[in-house]
């Protein structure tokens, strides 16, 4: 295990090395000068060298890329152009928002999707699997920037449970923010689950086409303990797939979502640094969520080892 681990780490540390290469050299080669780009046409000469001494652009490449990672690595990530302070504060008081909403947004697409995939895969070729097969697809298919508003205009302008939008922040109370955060979060939620629901029912339904489970069944056990106890376990790993490729969906690519809800996320955030020239925070930001992905695949690579302990003999 400790074998499986060091080469996963090693695998991660190269990954964040090559991503951070590849965003630096995005950044470098937008055409033209990137301090000249954030200021517009109509800046000045030497407003353009004052914000290039600022930003670091007067050296070399090879130090620039060095001081620009050495920043990341101790946390200073630079100032913002547009809101004049530090890019970590920034991305902390975003990442607040966006950390929660994703987690509750993950909890409850699991939430839904393992009983549905499980009673369709129960009942594989009946009236409930049609069904259940039918609604996913319809969850798939559905916008969920289309579906946000429906939610908006149910439970927040004709039933008024819930707020339509804005959040109130975690100092006004666990309730008021999750209340902030509930209707956002099933928006994201809910095509996910239908994705989830669908590919947990093909794996269940292979995995019980196998011989191990024909034997179990031959020696009296029940097809629905064979289910849960035996066919659910090792079809959790093109699950986990999918659980690590919707987090990394929730937590960087809810920008639509956290617009049509005034939300102070960071899909909001880096949405308004492009469209204000705001190259520091983009670079950052995109460093960032690179790196929230590359987390998440470390773990469900940790999770794959935990389900199934051949992958760690094989690792």
């Amino acid at each position: 295990m400790l074998r499986f681990l060091a080469r996963r780490l090693l695998a991660l540390a190269l990954s964040l090395i090559v991503a951070s290469l590849v965003v630096f050299a995005v950044i470098e080669v937008i055409p033209g000068d990137p301090a000249a780009f954030m200021l517009g046409l109509n800046a000045s000469p030497e407003t353009v060298a004052a914000l290039r001494e600022t930003l670091g652009l007067t050296g070399s490449l090879p130090a620039r890329y060095l001081s620009w990672l050495g920043g990341m690595l101790t946390g200073d990530f630079g100032i913002s152009y547009t809101y004049k302070v530090p890019v970590a504060d920034l991305v902390a008081d975003r990442l607040a928002v966006s950390l929660p909403l994703a987690l509750l947004a993950l909890a409850l697409s699991t939430a839904i999707a393992l009983p549905v995939g499980l009673h369709a895969a129960a009942r594989r070729g009946g009236a409930s699997d049609t069904a259940v097969m039918g609604l996913t697809q319809l969850g798939i298919a559905i916008p969920n920037f289309w579906f946000a508003m429906l939610l908006v205009l149910v439970f927040a302008v004709n039933l008024r449970w819930l707020p339509a939008g804005g959040f109130p922040g975690w100092s006004a109370g666990i309730v008021p923010a999750f209340k902030g955060l509930l209707l956002p979060s099933i928006a994201l939620a809910l095509p996910q689950a239908a994705i989830l629901a669908r590919v947990l029912r093909s794996a269940l339904i292979e995995t019980l086409e196998q011989d191990y489970i024909r034997t179990a069944r031959a020696k009296g056990l029940t097809r629905s303990r064979a289910l849960t106890h035996h066919a659910l376990r090792n079809a959790l790993v093109p699950v986990l797939t999918i659980l690590g490729m919707q987090f990394s969906f929730l937590l960087a690519g809810a920008i639509i979502i956290e617009n049509v809800f005034y939300l102070p996320g960071l899909g909001r955030l880096i949405f308004q640094a492009i469209t204000q020239r705001d190259l520091i925070v983009v670079e950052s930001v995109v460093m960032i969520l690179v790196f929230a992905v590359i987390l998440v695949t470390f773990a469900t690579d940790i999770a794959y080892a935990l389900v199934d302990p051949r992958l760690r003999r094989r690792g």
